[in-house]
C-alpha cells in the first residue's frame, strides 16, 4: 500500500545521515530565538485572555443576580432595603471590573474586547435598571465610566498583579464603557422595564406602565436615529426593543379602556395572556 511505500521512501536514508541533519540545526539561532519569543508572547496573551473571559462570566452572574433582587423592589414593604442590597451586590460587581482594569494596565482594550464585552453589557443593564428606579430617568455612559475609576486600597491588592508591570504600577485604575456596550446594555434595559411594567401592574400600580411607555418610546426614538449605521448588534436588538414597547403601550391600552371594569388582581394575568398572544403572532419563542 501507499503507507508500506513512504516508510520503504524514509528507510533510504541512513541513521547516521538523519543524526547529522539533527545535528545542524541550531537552536540558538536568531530565527529560533524569535519565534520562542513569539511562543511566549501568544501564550501570555491567551492566558490573559482566557482569565478576563471568566471575570466578565462572574460579572454577568452578579450583574443578573441584581435586576433579580430589583424586580422585588414594587412588591417589598421596604424598598430602600432593596436598593442598598442592590449597591452592595454592585460594589462586589465592580470589585471584579477592577480585576479586568488591573488585567488591561498596559494593553490595548480592543484587543480583549469580546472576552469581557458580554460582562460590561449586563453590568450597564444592572446599573441603569437600579439609576431608573431611583430617579425614574437613563443614565449616562459618562456617569457609569465615573463608577469605573479605581484605586489601590492597600498593598495587597498590587501584589496579585504580574511581577513585570509591578514596578511601574499606578495608584488608579479605570475601565471605559465603550459607546457599543451602553447601547447594548440599554436595549436590553428594555425588556427589565416591561416586566417591571407588568409586575406594578399585578401589585395594583396603575401609573407607573404609562410613565414606562413614555419612558421606551423615547428610548426607541433615540434608537431609530442610530438606525443601520450602527453596529450590527445595535440593529439586531432593535427588534427585541419594539416588541418591549409593544407589550408596554398594549398593557397601557388595556388599561385606559378596560382598568375600570376589570379588577386590579386580574389585570396581569389579562396582560400576561396578550403578551403570550403578541409572541406568537410574531413569531417569538
Amino acid at each position: 500500500g501507499s503507507g508500506g511505500f513512504r516508510k520503504r521512501k524514509h528507510d533510504n536514508f541512513p541513521h547516521g545521515q538523519r543524526r547529522e541533519e539533527k545535528e545542524n540545526v541550531n537552536p540558538p539561532s536568531a530565527l529560533m530565538t524569535s519565534f520562542k519569543s513569539f511562543q511566549l508572547e501568544l501564550d501570555t496573551r491567551h492566558d490573559k485572555y482566557e482569565r478576563l473571559v471568566k471575570l466578565s462570566r462572574d460579572i454577568t452572574i452578579e450583574s443578573k443576580r441584581t435586576i433579580f433582587l430589583l424586580h422585588r423592589f414594587i412588591s417589598a414593604p421596604h424598598g430602600e432595603e432593596i436598593l442598598s442590597e442592590s449597591e452592595v451586590k454592585l460594589d462586589a460587581v465592580r470589585r471584579k471590573i477592577k480585576q479586568v482594569a488591573q488585567e488591561l494596565i498596559g494593553e490595548d482594550m480592543y484587543q480583549f474586547h469580546r472576552a469581557i464585552s458580554p460582562g460590561l453589557q449586563e453590568y450597564v443593564e444592572a446599573v441603569s435598571f437600579q439609576y431608573f428606579i431611583k430617579t425614574r430617568s437613563l443614565i449616562s455612559v459618562e456617569e457609569i465610566n465615573k463608577q469605573l475609576i479605581f484605586t489601590a486600597e492597600d498593598r495587597e491588592e498590587t501584589t496579585n498583579m504580574t511581577s513585570n508591570s509591578h514596578d511601574k504600577q499606578p495608584h488608579t485604575w479605570s475601565l471605559k464603557v465603550t459607546p457599543v456596550d451602553y447601547l447594548l446594555g440599554v436595549a436590553d434595559l428594555t425588556g427589565e422595564l416591561m416586566r417591571l411594567c407588568i409586575s406594578s401592574v399585578g401589585n395594583g400600580d396603575i401609573d407607573t406602565p404609562f410613565e414606562l411607555s413614555q419612558f421606551l418610546r423615547q428610548i426607541y426614538d433615540g434608537f431609530t436615529f442610530i438606525g443601520n449605521t450602527g453596529p450590527y448588534e445595535v440593529s439586531k436588538k432593535l427588534y427585541t426593543l419594539k416588541q418591549s414597547l409593544a407589550k408596554v403601550e398594549n398593557a397601557c391600552y388595556t388599561l385606559k379602556v378596560r382598568g375600570s371594569e376589570i379588577p386590579k388582581h386580574m389585570l396581569a394575568d389579562v396582560f400576561s395572556t396578550k403578551t403570550e398572544l403578541i409572541d406568537q403572532e410574531e413569531g417569538l419563542p
